[in-house]
């Protein structure tokens, strides 16, 4: 009864608008007194700093201020460039550029909201220009920006290794073909909207614009190529391929580029910061709720319960899937894998679900969530780039919300989708 009266006290406190993750603090130390008295106090300020100390999680704030970097200096622009001189000649090239831009970005920042407000504040303006409606300029930037948390790196993938114990470089591995079957479906679906729309082609295929972008873009390419070759390289760690994420884009935008002053550092370390900030809160403020939630066994009963209603391990998958949808509607990515990984972990090792595959559920679900109102965090943010109107773009979003419903289905129902390269490389 009093975890039901805290749920709903919790739900109260989202719906008026209280940060989440002081909501999930509150609650769970309501809880704990409730549960155990004034003096488990002291184990939730453990909880809190133990939680935001784990060394994983010091991957996020690295990965943000490499994306801002990028945000500050023309490493966006060249590679907008390049991706424009490569597919900008197909008819509805430029929003294919869109997509194309986005699975490069992915690469690096592992942020869906870094990537629509890099991306967009240059593409959208062009493709208005260009004859494309507002609400179809920020569906496709919008959609396409969510493929960031399932290409590694992913924010999402560290912070439910970080929660699960999973491997976090199992996972940005495990997000490869995902993210590519997603990308590549959504350049499909852009030709599509082109032919029925008849939208324009960009300029003429030429190799020499083609070799020109490729020369300003080089070191710009160098960036994914030196993150993920070191962490699938085993030269580095996932943390440590943040580190490094934010080294080499230091040297490329300030030494080769020589666009990074002192006011632009300032502007992507404060953004950087505040961005974190809101993520690591959440992520030390869960610590509490998960202990509650371990002392009064409710991983253990959700665990129970569901098993008691199912056992059929395809029915539970798609039974989490619809309540991790629910939940992405509703909550922000980091605030709902914070809340739902230490309920449901115990249901996924008792079902015989892999771990890594389950994340991959979990981040699409997740990326779901972003274009799905009424939170929608990057579809609301690529809306106030275009001006347009929430409810509108929604309708011309939901072609690309199907395409990532898809690829969300064959994780979950044909796992070599996700699992293929995690037993080539791991075994």
């Amino acid at each position: 009864m009093i975890t039901l009266l805290l749920l709903f006290g919790l739900l109260l406190l989202i719906l008026i608008n209280v940060p989440i993750a002081v909501a999930l603090g509150t609650i769970a130390i309501i809880g704990m007194v409730l549960s155990k008295g004034v003096n488990t106090i002291y184990n939730a300020a453990l909880s809190m700093f133990d939680g935001a100390t784990n060394f994983p999680l010091l991957a996020i704030p690295l990965f943000i201020l490499a994306g801002a970097l990028m945000n500050t200096t023309s490493i966006s622009r060249r590679l907008i460039n390049l991706t424009s001189a490569m597919i900008g000649f197909v008819r509805g090239g430029l929003a294919m550029v869109n997509v194309g831009v986005s699975m490069f970005f992915a690469e690096i920042s592992g942020s869906a909201v870094a990537d629509v407000a890099a991306i967009g504040s240059v593409l959208i303006p062009a493709m208005k220009k260009r004859n494309y409606t507002p609400e179809l300029s920020a569906a496709v930037t919008s959609s396409s920006a969510s493929i960031a948390i399932i290409i590694p790196p992913s924010i999402a993938m560290i912070i439910y290794g970080a929660l699960s114990n999973t491997s976090i470089v199992q996972l940005f591995v495990a997000g490869i073909i995902p993210g590519v079957l997603g990308g590549f479906s959504m350049m499909g679906l852009c030709y599509w909207y082109a032919v029925r729309y008849d939208l324009p082609r960009e300029e003429a295929f030429s190799l020499r614009k083609l070799w020109v972008a490729f020369k300003e873009a080089g070191w710009a390419l160098m960036l994914p190529v030196i993150i993920l070759g070191g962490i699938f390289g085993g030269i580095v760690t996932a943390t440590e391929g943040a580190g490094l994420a934010v080294v080499a884009a230091l040297f490329i935008g300030g030494v080769v580029y020589r666009e990074i002053n002192w006011t632009h550092l300032r502007k992507a370390m404060v953004e950087g910061v505040t961005q974190t900030a809101v993520v690591m809160l959440l992520v030390a403020t869960s610590a509490v709720l998960g202990l509650y939630l371990t002392e009064i066994q409710i991983p253990q009963a959700f665990a129970k319960w569901m098993t008691g209603f199912t056992t059929n391990k395809y029915l539970l998958l798609a039974l989490l899937n619809v309540m991790l949808f629910i939940v992405g509607m509703f909550l922000h990515g980091a605030a709902a894998i914070i809340l739902i990984v230490p309920i449901v972990m115990p249901l996924v090792h008792q079902m015989g679900i892999n771990p890594i595959q389950f994340g991959l559920i979990m981040t699409l679900n997740i990326a779901i969530g972003q274009q799905t109102p009424p939170v929608a965090s990057v579809l609301v943010t690529s809306c106030s780039i275009a001006k347009t109107d929430i409810w509108e773009t929604t309708k011309v979003n939901i072609p690309f919300i199907l395409v990532l419903m898809g690829v969300l289905m064959l994780v979950t129902y044909f796992p070599p989708v996700s699992l293929t390269l995690v037993n080539i490389f791991y075994g």
